[in-house]
Order: structure tokens, then sequence, then C-alpha cells
């Protein structure tokens, strides 16, 4: 999982890197609230980590910036030593999903993490998930469109299925690679263009079928549901 940290002390920083490190997770550290927006606006995080005071503005201004400006509701930890009632109900007010008070015990920390990313992401334990027209078996790795079953490599599926589970979410190239692939940008990242024009084609994630590939600039890809599709309706798995 990959977090965004918001935290300019940097032994405290440091500190959180190494406990989200221990349970492999993935964390870049940023010091200030332009730095830490700049990350987020330009690479895809499962989660956010912030503390409240900071250089250049407070953490406050940083989430509701964020809330706005994020094209999914990412989960969301404060991290601060300002622990009074008024500080947590303008925190969660503001959107933040959780609120931990410093220090953070390490398991608490990881426990609240993992509990947030359960709820945010859909479930995965399922067989078969449907998505508009498009039926998923994800224990016989095929996809079926109108049921029709579609020729796909095994490259495709996972990427297929990344995708839809990650709807509407700003997907970059890096971490397509890294999630798809398994790797950390050691192949071109035409190899991710080069897939995402095949699936068009051959899986039809076309507006006729109810989902569209938006290409964002300079930045990645995003699966949209078209609302005017009678399939679009269809935002989130269900489960048959």
């Amino acid at each position: 999982m990959r977090i965004a940290l918001l935290e300019d002390e940097q032994e405290q920083a440091e500190h959180i890197q190494a406990v989200l490190a221990e349970s492999e997770h993935t964390c870049d550290a940023f010091s200030t609230g332009q730095a830490f927006l700049s990350a987020v606006r330009h690479n895809s995080y499962d989660l956010l980590i912030m503390d409240w005071q900071i250089p250049d503005m407070t953490g406050i201004d940083v989430l509701r910036i964020a809330r706005v400006e994020l094209d999914w509701p990412i989960p969301v930890v404060f991290l601060t030593q300002r622990d009074s009632e008024k500080d947590v109900v303008e925190a969660l007010d503001a959107g933040a999903d959780d609120f931990l008070a410093k220090p953070a015990r390490p398991a608490e920390l990881l426990a609240r993490i993992n509990a947030l990313v359960r709820r945010s992401l859909p479930e995965k334990d399922k067989e078969v998930l449907s998505f508009g027209p498009f039926n998923v078996d994800t224990q016989r790795r095929v996809i079926k469109l109108h049921g029709e079953i579609m020729n796909l490599t095994d490259k495709d599926f996972d990427l297929t299925l990344f995708l839809f589970k990650n709807q509407d979410r700003l997907l970059t190239r890096d971490m397509l690679l890294e999630r798809v692939w398994g790797v950390s940008c050691d192949i071109n990242t035409r190899t991710v263009d080069t897939h995402m024009s095949r699936l068009r084609r051959r899986l039809g994630l076309n507006p006729d079928n109810g989902f569209r590939i938006k290409t964002i600039y300079q930045r990645g890809y995003r699966l949209e549901a078209m609302k005017t599709s009678p399939d679009s309706a269809v935002n989130r798995a269900q489960v048959h």
C-alpha cells in the first residue's frame, strides 16, 4: 500500500515510515503542505496521514484542499498532538476518517490504517463480480461481456480487474506498473499505454458498454462509468 505522510518533524516522520515499512507499506514523507499537495495531485496513494501543525499552512487547510481536488474519497488519518474534543470534531468535519494523538502506538496505527483501507476498497474475496454488462470470474480468470467470453491475456485480465476495482480513481502509470506488473519503473511506461489501447479494443471499454478509459494528460488513466449509460448505475461491484 502506498501512503503519503505530512509531517514536518524529521524524527517523527522517519519513525512512522519505519513502522509502515515493517508491514510492507511504502510511505513518502513531506514536511510542507505545498509539497504534500503536489505529490498527491500527481501520484496515486491508497491513504494519507496528516499532521495538524506544519510550517506553511494548517493540516486542516491541506485536508480541505485535498478533498476538493482529489478524484476519489481517499482515506485520511489525522496524527497530531492536538487531541481536544474540539480539534477532533474539526478534523472529522473537514474530511478526516480517523484521528490519532501523538505519539501513536505502532500496532494501533497499523490497525486503524488497515480498517480504513478495508472499508474503502471493494470486496476482493468473491468469485464473480459484476460491473454493468461485464462479469469477472476471479477464480477462472475469465471476463464476459454480455455473456460472451473475452479473449484476453493473463496481464490483460490483471489490468482489467485492477481498473474495475479502482473505478473513478486516477491511476498513474508508475502505480499500474507496480501493482499489475510488479515492477517499479524498471520497464518503459509505454507498456502501460500499449495495454490500455488494446483493452479499449478487445474488451469494449467504451461508452456503448457503460465505461470508458480516460487518459489523464501526463498523469495516467481513469476508468469511468458513463452517467448516461443504462448500465452506469452499477458503479460498485455486485456479487453473484
